[in-house]
């Protein structure tokens, strides 16, 4: 980013970029590591799902971590720009809230699965709310609450097993990376 770049950065853009990328990373890290859970996903819930089912949810959710490493990439590539990071970090929690639909297809609607893809949904409705129109990123409460919310879906994921505190998580290639595509994600 040139000297210009930065002097023309409102005030508090870069914590606001901090805020908003910490938050699309955990969503990225929670579909990365659903992408994984799912295709690894053994035992009686899992074998219950027909194959096309099966196959179904694991590209569903491969897709959902790609979308949301592309959102988390984007960031990274950008001048802080609390509207257009808050569009990312929604991005990803919306893409982190469709792995979780493919996690708690997998479990069979087990009661823990069925509680974090309730919280992954909390989690990207309050991120879509920081990122709306008129807030544009930058209201201190909503992000505050999409921040809370984040931890609570991060936290659910871990009681359903879906995360396991330590374990690394799987890299996720973003693919190739049109504007049109870009444009349409509202990136």
């Amino acid at each position: 980013m040139s000297e210009r770049d930065q002097e023309e950065q409102p005030p508090g853009a870069a914590a606001l970029r901090r805020s908003h990328a910490a938050r699309a990373e955990s969503a990225a890290a929670r579909a990365a590591a659903l992408s994984h859970y799912v295709e690894h996903r053994r035992g009686p819930a899992a074998e219950s799902a027909g194959s096309a089912d099966r196959a179904e949810a694991v590209w569903k959710s491969a897709h959902a971590a790609r979308v949301a490493a592309q959102a988390l990439a984007v960031i990274s590539e950008s001048a802080p720009d609390p509207a257009a990071d808050s569009r990312c970090a929604r991005n990803a929690a919306a893409s982190a809230a469709q792995a979780s639909r493919m996690g708690r297809l997998i479990d069979d609607d087990a009661e823990p699965s069925v509680a974090a893809c309730e919280a992954a949904l909390k989690a990207s409705l309050a991120a879509s709310a920081a990122a709306g129109a008129g807030r544009l990123g930058a209201d201190g409460e909503l992000n505050s609450e999409a921040d809370e919310a984040e931890k609570a879906a991060v936290a659910a994921a871990e009681r359903a097993g879906w995360i396991r505190p330590g374990q690394q998580i799987p890299s996720v290639s973003t693919g190739v990376r049109s504007g049109e595509v870009m444009s349409m994600m509202h990136l």
